[in-house]
């Protein structure tokens, strides 16, 4: 510490550019502070900077004895906790957890020590530093902050436990699904409105979810007990209901439940195979090379669809695109709301085939497909529907929303399907094959990390910037935190590494993403795991990339 202080004392009244040489390692009392990068001026982003405590000092070495996942989630309750501490001090900022319980840098354990990593707004008057107020914040304020999160006695341990006793409840459940025939569970009492639009809280006095008998399972948690709620079977499952019951809002806590949830959020027991992958139309996007042979064919001037590319996607593109995309990347379940969804693709009614011969329709619907997709490929799809009963005649199981209440209506389905026949013919052939795996080239991201002086950066959940392209994600329902998306941007860097073409870079991302995923990343705090599912996904999105 007297280091720091002396260094400080040094530069006092000097350029803000002389922050720089603070630049290193610094040894408290009990802990020792390193600064990683120190930010250009005021205005730039923050300082990066790290703690390491020794766990001797901590009194939380039994957390070394605990599972890989409640190790996960006292990591991120000590993120959360440390964040609430900092809460006044406008200098200091980690990066906070929101209701998901992702695997973060914020906090990091290691055999020795447990690591906190977060940025500090270095204080000026102006552009140029007051060494006495930069004293206090590094030498005073901070060391607060740091023992209060990582001591026992500071942390309401009580609280800490049942945030991780909650996250191993959802893993284990999560692990039933396959061998119960289950694509998701929704457990009674679950929560399942969010407070607005723009945020994900829990809806105050919003009706808790029941399951209908008929479909109601029990799943076994290792601290809870016995949970019980819906299971949605594997298969085709349609959502059916008046608008405002609560058709989206299901299929909304389904596929955010793919992560794990705070204690409170009202979808701590909701949980969905990890594999599922939302898609929908998306205007205007960029496609690389995709086979939309199964749904897309004879298409004008007799343009290829074998291996379709185009830079301002159609819906119906679009929409095929992120399927064979998400099947490619390993999605066994597919979710869709008919409201997000590009009709012409979900959806040829008799009189429409009357009007327009197939011979003259390149798009063969989604409804003439899901079956095989079922059938041939063992990919389950969740639908949400109110617009088109033809879907009713491939349905295994269908749930009726009304009043925020479930209720299993596939008998009564089965009855509509017989008494009011459909008419429409079957379009397209009766096979499918999962599409080819398409090798994308490294060099080229290389190259774009060159002309973008290596510039990846996030503002938010809506877009990342690779080099010069910043690349639009605001269709990309599932990705729960922007910290994934910087991840994202330093996976696509280790991939670039390489030279030449890779082969599968779905299997080489999943690989990366491995238990210690982290240790191959920048000493950053601000990173979070997605899954390798959305690695690919935004890199589907990136203009310049090149796929064959």
């Amino acid at each position: 510490m007297q280091l720091l202080e002396a260094k400080l004392k040094k530069i006092d009244r000097h350029n803000y550019r002389s922050y720089s040489s603070l630049r290193g390692e610094y040894q408290f009392v009990d802990f020792d502070f390193y600064i990683d990068t120190t930010q250009a001026d005021p205005y730039a982003p923050a300082s990066r900077v790290r703690a390491r405590r020794q766990w001797s000092l901590t009194d939380l070495e039994w957390l070394k004895e605990q599972s890989a996942d409640y190790q996960r989630a006292a990591r991120d309750f000590i993120a959360r906790q440390f964040a609430d501490l900092a809460q006044q001090i406008n200098e200091i900022e980690i990066d906070r957890p929101g209701q998901t319980i992702l695997d973060r840098t914020a906090v990091v354990f290691d055999d020795n020590a447990i690591e906190l990593r977060f940025r500090i707004n270095l204080p000026a008057d102006g552009r140029t530093i007051i060494a006495k107020k930069t004293l206090n914040l590094l030498t005073f304020v901070m060391p607060k902050i740091i023992r209060r999160a990582t001591i026992a006695r500071e942390l309401p341990l009580e609280e800490m436990k049942r945030h991780c006793e909650t996250v191993e409840d959802q893993v284990a459940m999560r692990s039933q699904l396959e061998e119960k025939g289950l694509l998701a569970f929704i457990a009674d009492e679950s929560i399942l409105p969010r407070l607005a639009g723009n945020s994900d809280l829990p809806m105050a006095d919003a009706i808790p979810f029941v399951s209908p008998d008929n479909l109601a399972v029990e799943l076994d948690s290792p601290h809870k007990g016995t949970v019980r709620g819906m299971g949605i079977p594997k298969g085709i499952t349609m959502i059916v209901g008046g608008g405002f019951h609560g058709k989206s809002t299901l299929l909304n806590a389904i596929e955010n439940s793919v992560y794990d949830h705070i204690p409170g959020d009202g979808r701590e027991y909701i949980v969905t195979n990890d594999t599922a992958s939302k898609i929908r139309a998306e205007d205007g996007r960029c496609v690389h090379n995709v086979d939309l042979t199964p749904y897309i064919s004879n298409l004008p001037m007799g343009r290829d669809t074998n291996a379709f590319s185009t830079q301002n996607a159609s819906g119906s593109t679009s929409q095929a695109s992120w399927l064979q995309e998400s099947l490619e990347a390993g999605a066994q379940a597919l979710l869709i709301d008919e409201d997000t969804s590009a009709t012409n693709f979900m959806i040829r009614d008799e009189r429409m085939q009357s009007l327009i011969t197939k011979s003259d329709e390149p798009i063969t619907p989604l409804v003439d497909r899901i079956s095989l997709l079922r059938d041939q490929l063992n990919v389950s799809v969740l639908l949400v529907m109110g617009g088109s009963g033809d879907y009713l005649d491939v349905a295994d199981t269908v749930i009726q929303m009304h009043n925020y209440e479930a209720i299993d209506v596939t008998a009564k389905a089965r009855e509509v399907v017989a008494s009011h026949p459909t008419r429409r013919q079957l379009e397209g052939s009766t096979e499918i094959n999962r599409p080819r795996t398409r090798k994308v080239n490294r060099s080229a991201l290389q190259t774009m990390l060159e002309d973008g002086k290596f510039r990846i950066q996030v503002k938010d959940k809506t877009s990342l910037r690779f080099g010069r392209e910043y690349i639009d994600l605001q269709a990309l329902e599932q990705i729960a935190d922007a910290s994934q998306l910087h991840s994202v941007g330093w996976l696509w860097f280790q991939l670039a590494q390489g030279k030449g073409w890779e082969k599968n870079p779905s299997k080489a991302f999943a690989q990366m993403l491995h238990d210690n995923w982290f240790r191959m990343m920048p000493n950053y705090g601000d990173l979070a795991k997605p899954r390798a599912i959305e690695v690919m996904a935004v890199l589907n999105r990136m203009r310049k990339a090149e796929f064959k």
